[in-house]
């Protein structure tokens, strides 16, 4: 092994030393992760009873290994994708899904999904690990792999959100890379031709000659649809920089043709938060001009709409000006790709959002996953928007999720899933028919027995 960043005697030490703290943890006392960042948006309220134990896990936050003959990398669960490529690039070496945002960790993207341009060929990220080492409900550290005897908890565990263990380290594969990316924008006039694109991409790995090692698309409006596909590359004619002045997104409608580092490519959607740095006016050439790049990161602005939400400026100068209270509309779900264009349809005229992030994916083997039961060999698109819609007339406050439970309701129609990051509000019976919980109490039952954790429907629907 090379690259080695945390060796393995630190890393058993830091090991003991959490496993040591969790079991000091009162009975009953909720526990939770100290972490530096977050990229969920569930935001708790206090709850008046007594607060959680934080978990310190900082030493958790380092790369391993890296292994550049077996293309592996054992990673401590806390490490941000952002650390984890930097050690790998210079291997010529990229984990088979890095999701868009640097601050996402691996263990996070594995316990919550994860999913990017490849998700297409290679699946969601937990499709490519290997094995976990897992601080389990009950206080064990427990080695998950495929085929032993905690099979089932490594099957269980991609969408269960830290309520059945942590992971502390996981081994993970890698694919080589070329210092390029070619990018090229295909418009679309109509959702409908748009999936059809995806579907042909999906089935033949290219389109109009062009390979598609990545695949994500960008939908502007009902007549304004774009897929960008890209081909890794060991030439570039001219390299765009998105990390200064211009903006990526925009650069979809504008050019047709683009090259980018791989670096650059794989965080092109991080210095913007996709689109969602425009309420902070970061995207006005004045703003960005004075905006130091240090700061033009997605955890910087999430931090901005954390504070936001807890002081509710946002809604305060609003009532101020007599609009309309506003609802947060900041989910992803996963539609087949025959149903995509009804699920934009509806989208268009229900919520009217724009734009909205495109990003076809299929698992990458004929394993399936109890927690989040995609069909092996299916095509799905996965639909992001984020942002805040003014409510109707006559409804008061967003409390109630009046438009993500319209959201809710049309992916159940659609055949899809939706992701748990976010706010829900499925009733607990429908929560967990659509996510197994047949599947999901066996698993609790076995590896948190006394309900240290909380439950999957407590964590991600009721938010505490």
């Amino acid at each position: 092994m090379r690259d080695v960043r945390t060796t393995n005697g630190e890393h058993e030490a830091a090991v003991a030393r959490l496993r040591e703290a969790y079991a000091a943890a009162p009975p009953g006392t909720p526990v939770r992760l100290a972490k530096r960042t977050s990229n969920l948006f569930r935001f708790r309220e206090a709850s008046g009873g007594p607060g959680p134990v934080l978990l310190d896990v900082s030493a958790f936050g380092h790369v391993l290994s890296v292994d550049p003959v077996t293309r592996t990398a054992r990673v401590g669960g806390m490490t941000t994708y952002e650390d984890l490529c930097d050690a790998t690039l210079p291997h010529q070496l990229m984990p088979l899904v890095v999701p868009q945002l640097k601050t996402i960790t691996l263990g996070g993207a594995v316990t919550g999904l994860g999913i990017e341009s490849t998700s297409l060929r290679s699946g969601m990220p937990h499709e490519s690990v290997t094995e976990m080492e897992i601080l389990t409900g009950d206080g064990r550290v427990v080695r998950a792999t495929p085929g032993n005897e905690h099979a089932d908890l490594f099957r269980g565990f991609p969408n269960s959100y830290g309520t059945l263990g942590y992971s502390l380290s996981l081994t993970i594969e890698l694919e080589p890379v070329r210092p390029y990316v070619h990018l090229r924008h295909f418009p679309f006039e109509t959702a409908e031709a748009c999936m059809e694109a995806i579907s042909q991409i999906a089935a033949e790995g290219s389109y109009q000659g062009h390979r598609a090692d990545f695949v994500d698309g960008t939908a502007f409006g009902p007549g304004e649809l774009y897929l960008t596909v890209g081909a890794f590359s060991d030439v570039a004619p001219w390299r765009s920089d998105y990390t200064g002045q211009q903006i990526y997104y925009q650069s979809v409608r504008r050019d047709r043709e683009d090259f980018l580092t791989i670096r650059d490519y794989l965080w092109r959607w991080d210095t913007d938060w996709f689109w969602c740095s425009r309420p902070f006016g970061v995207q006005k050439p004045m703003v960005r001009r004075f905006w130091p790049r240090r700061y033009r990161r997605s955890d910087v602005y999430r931090k901005l709409v954390a504070l936001d939400r807890t002081y509710n400026l946002s809604g305060r100068v609003d009532a101020r000006r007599h609009l309309p209270a506003r609802e947060a509309v900041i989910q992803d779900v996963e539609i087949p790709v025959e149903r995509g264009a009804d699920f934009l349809r509806f989208f268009q005229e229900d919520v009217g959002m724009s734009p909205v992030w495109m990003c076809p994916l299929r698992l990458r083997g004929e394993r399936s996953w109890p927690l989040y039961p995609l069909q092996p060999g299916e095509v799905y698109v996965n639909f992001g928007f984020w942002g805040t819609v003014p409510l109707p007339a006559g409804l008061n406050g967003p409390a109630d999720g009046y438009y993500n439970r319209l959201i809710e309701d049309q992916v159940a129609k659609l055949g899809g899933h939706k992701s748990l990051y976010s706010e829900s509000f499925y009733a607990e019976d429908e929560f967990y028919e659509r996510y197994n919980g047949e599947a999901y109490r066996a698993l609790k039952h076995a590896y948190d027995g006394e309900g240290r954790l909380l439950g999957l429907y407590e964590k991600c629907v009721r938010g505490r």
